[in-house]
Parts: C-alpha cells; sequence; structure tokens
C-alpha cells in the first residue's frame, strides 16, 4: 500500500475542505437569492396589505375584512409553529395559496384570492415559502375566528365553489406575445390579483369574466374600470402614465389613489421594478375593452377652473348648517386647499402636490362612492409615500352636507351625470350596503328543505296506501 506523504495529504484535506465550504457558501447564497425572491413576490402579491392589523405585527393577521356577506379574519401567515404556518410543508402552503386549501382540510374564502394566485408558477410558489419560513419573523398570536352568518359558515360549501369558478391552471405564455406582455399578463392575472377588485361580481360573489376588469364595487368604495376601452377604462392613458401611476398613486390630471388603491401603491407596486410596472401597462392597455353604460367621455377629461364663490360674498351663513349651500361648504372646507376655481397646487410631473378637482377621475365616474369615501375618510399614505394627504371630514359635516357638496363639486367640475344622495352617505358611513345574498341563500334553503319534506310525506303516504 502507498501512502501519501504527510504535507500532501494536508494539502488534499485543505482542498477538500476549501471545496466543501465554497459550495456551502454557494448553496447559502442560492437560499438567500431564493428568500429574497420570495420577498419581491410577496409585496407583488401585496400579502401584508390584508395579514396584518393596524398597529400590529407584519402578516400575524386580525384585520377584518368587510365583505357583502359579513367580515372575514385574516390569518397568522407567519412561520409561527403554533399560530401561524410554521408547520406547512411546501405542498400545503401551495394548496393554501393556489387552491384555497388549509393545511387542516378547511376551506378558505375568496377574500383570499387564491383565484388569482392558481396562476402563479411552481417556482415562484417555492420562493415565497422559502421567504414566509425564512424572511418573516415568527408571531405567536392568534386572531380570532371569522364567523360569518349560517349557511356561509359552513366551509365544505367552497369545495362546491371551487368546482364552479376556480380555475386550477398555472399562467400559460402566449407564445405569440412579447415576453414583456406575459410577464405583465402573469401579473395582473396572478400575484398582483387586479381582477379580484376590479371584475364585477355574479350572483354567487365569482368574477364576472366577461366584464373582466370592467370595475366594480368592493365594500364601500369603487374599483374602477380598468379594461383598454378608451371612455370607460384606461384606454386613452400611456403606459407611461399608467406605470407612473402604479409607482406614485398620482398622476396630473388624471387621477390620485386613494383608499384600497392607495394601499396597493404602498405596500406593493412601488416597490416593484421598473420593468415588471411597464410590463403590467402593456398588458392593461391590451385587455379586451369594457364599455359602461352611460359613458360619454373619459372620466378625468371632465370638467375645468371655475368659482362660485362670488355669488356667496356678503350672504349669511343659515342658522341650520344642514341647510348651507355647495358654494358655502366649499368656501369653508375645501377652497384653503383645492384653491376658488379647483385648481390645486403645486401639481408636477411626480410630485402630487394638492389635486385639481377638474380632470380627475374622483369626480369623473358615474359612480360617485369614492368622491364621498373621500370626504369621509380621507386620504391617508403610509411613510415614504408621496405626501397626498387629505383630512377626513367625516366627524365635521354630516350626511345632508356630504350629499350638497358632493354635488356640487360633481356639477361645478365633474361629471354632471353623477350625484350624491344622503342615503348613498349614510350607507357608507355604516360600511357599505349588505348583501342580499344571506336571505337568498337561506330562502332557497328553506324551499329545498320544504321539497325534501313533501317528497318525504308523498312516499310515506304511497306506502301506507299499499
Amino acid at each position: 500500500m502507498t501512502y501519501l506523504p504527510f504535507t500532501a495529504f494536508t494539502r488534499l484535506l485543505c482542498a477538500a475542505l476549501l471545496a466543501s465550504a465554497g459550495f456551502a457558501a454557494t448553496a447559502h447564497a442560492a437560499g438567500e437569492d431564493l428568500v429574497k425572491r420570495g420577498e419581491y413576490l410577496a409585496k407583488a402579491g401585496d400579502c401584508i396589505a390584508c395579514h396584518s392589523a393596524p398597529q400590529g405585527k407584519p402578516f400575524a393577521g386580525g384585520l377584518s375584512l368587510a365583505t357583502p356577506l359579513g367580515e372575514i379574519v385574516s390569518t397568522n401567515i407567519t412561520p409561527s409553529k403554533t399560530h401561524g404556518i410554521g408547520n406547512y410543508t411546501l405542498d400545503q402552503f401551495g394548496a393554501a395559496l393556489r387552491r384555497g386549501v388549509r393545511a387542516d382540510g378547511q376551506r378558505l374564502y375568496p377574500a383570499m384570492p387564491y383565484t388569482s394566485y392558481a396562476q402563479v408558477s411552481d417556482d415562484d410558489v417555492k420562493a415565497l415559502y422559502a421567504y414566509f419560513m425564512q424572511g418573516v419573523a415568527p408571531v405567536d398570536t392568534s386572531p380570532p375566528p371569522t364567523a360569518l352568518p349560517f349557511p356561509f359558515n359552513v366551509r365544505l360549501s367552497m369545495a362546491a365553489w371551487n368546482l364552479l369558478f376556480l380555475d386550477r391552471e398555472p399562467f400559460k405564455a402566449d407564445p405569440g406575445k412579447s415576453v414583456e406582455w406575459n410577464r405583465g399578463a402573469y401579473l395582473v392575472r396572478g400575484l398582483a390579483h387586479c381582477s379580484t377588485c376590479h371584475t364585477p361580481r355574479n350572483a354567487l360573489m365569482a368574477e364576472n369574466m366577461s366584464a373582466s376588469l370592467g370595475g366594480s364595487v368592493v365594500g364601500t368604495w369603487y374599483a374602477p374600470n380598468i379594461s383598454s376601452d378608451a371612455v370607460s377604462g384606461i384606454g386613452s392613458w400611456s403606459e407611461e402614465e399608467l406605470a407612473a401611476y402604479l409607482r406614485t398613486g398620482h398622476v396630473v390630471d388624471r387621477a390620485q389613489a386613494a383608499g384600497p388603491m392607495a394601499e396597493a401603491v404602498d405596500n406593493s407596486f412601488q416597490h416593484l421594478d421598473a420593468s415588471d410596472l411597464r410590463a403590467m401597462a402593456v398588458y392593461l392597455k391590451s385587455t379586451p375593452p369594457v364599455r359602461n353604460a352611460g359613458d360619454r367621455q373619459p372620466a378625468h377629461t371632465w370638467g375645468g377652473a371655475r368659482s362660485s364663490l362670488d355669488e356667496i360674498r356678503g350672504v349669511p351663513l343659515p342658522d341650520d348648517a344642514n341647510r348651507m349651500s355647495g358654494p358655502q361648504l366649499y368656501d369653508a372646507y375645501c377652497a384653503s386647499c383645492h384653491q376658488a376655481h379647483g385648481e390645486g397646487t403645486g401639481q408636477g410631473i411626480d410630485g402630487p402636490g394638492l389635486p385639481s378637482l377638474f380632470h380627475n377621475t374622483a369626480l369623473g365616474h358615474a359612480n360617485s362612492n369614492n368622491l364621498v369615501m373621500v370626504m369621509l375618510e380621507g386620504v391617508h399614505r403610509q411613510d415614504g409615500a408621496p405626501d397626498v394627504l387629505m383630512p377626513a371630514f367625516g366627524r365635521l359635516l354630516s350626511d345632508q352636507q356630504i350629499a350638497t357638496l358632493g354635488n356640487y363639486l360633481l356639477k361645478q367640475y365633474g361629471n354632471p351625470a353623477a350625484s350624491v344622495t344622503v342615503e348613498q352617505v349614510k350607507t357608507l358611513r355604516a360600511g357599505g350596503a349588505a348583501s342580499p345574498l344571506i336571505t337568498i341563500a337561506r330562502v332557497g334553503m328553506a324551499f329545498a328543505a320544504l321539497v325534501v319534506l313533501g317528497i318525504l310525506f308523498l312516499l310515506f303516504r304511497r306506502r301506507r296506501l299499499r
């Protein structure tokens, strides 16, 4: 047997150790890259928005999501092994993300947009799993359970709903389209889940894909038409304007984000690469156009600079504040920021300043919910976001005053065919209209039970007559 000299042996041993260390370092770097990619994808999916309560810890759940069927409480998706998803395998994580099935077999409600996340690729599911297991701090607290009214508290019913409405096929690239278009389609249809808010729903709360991206009411807010239609949608926007809006939530003479869209900009879109934002804009510009009935011109083209304040100079205010006129309310609560002619102040290409009220989609849509909600709740952006702020007037102004001011703004600066009613303000202030689906479902179940009882009675009677 031939023995290596001690010096040769030590050299080989050192080389082996160095090679092993190099492999470990490479594997560690690859793991870090996967977690970092998963973090980016989680931002694209805006996971933190729904799974973090105000003043709560990231991804610990507890946010109450208002739906027409009641409040759905988001769950803890930190890697806590006692209260979160720390015990989930990759397959279980993918099933929850893309099929709406928890590790314990219970069904998720589609407030979790798994119908969109079903488009996410296997590789991206792995990256997301790596991030949530390794890049998120575990939080050992459990939010209260969701308690929807009967029969929607029976989660098993979602299995039938999924058979009808869940497309389990991941995204497939269109070979006839560009790489940029396919990337945009993948993001818009999947992680960004744009259709979840911007597509109207049918009677069973599933997306009506025949009017995809054609606009829909989401709780108290209106998610506008973002199809390629030049009048009702974003067809007249340039790709650059769309990408800028996603990044900043503001485009001069077009729109500014508020409510859920402002949250999406702050939590998600502003963190995406410029190439991804442009890809989304390219895809949105190519979607089938959806024209909303009654629309005559794009929402951002309504109105112009004008003032009615001269009409109220020297006119005493009424004793009853509910009888204040639109110009009086505007002068008291709006003019100091939006100026006498509604032109706003300090608007630049990227700097939002205080937006003008004309050429503003908030006043140009036929649905005036967003105008009312902005007056009630204001515009709140997170730290680091563009400083577009508006105070909430919900505690200062009555339903009648909001309606009077809203109608004045629409006629003065916006779509004159739109209107605001006192009942509308009252409903939105209370959290939105209740869905008739609960009553319909209960009546339907009662009718089905009567039919079954009737059949059983006839069978019993027939047996007795024999």
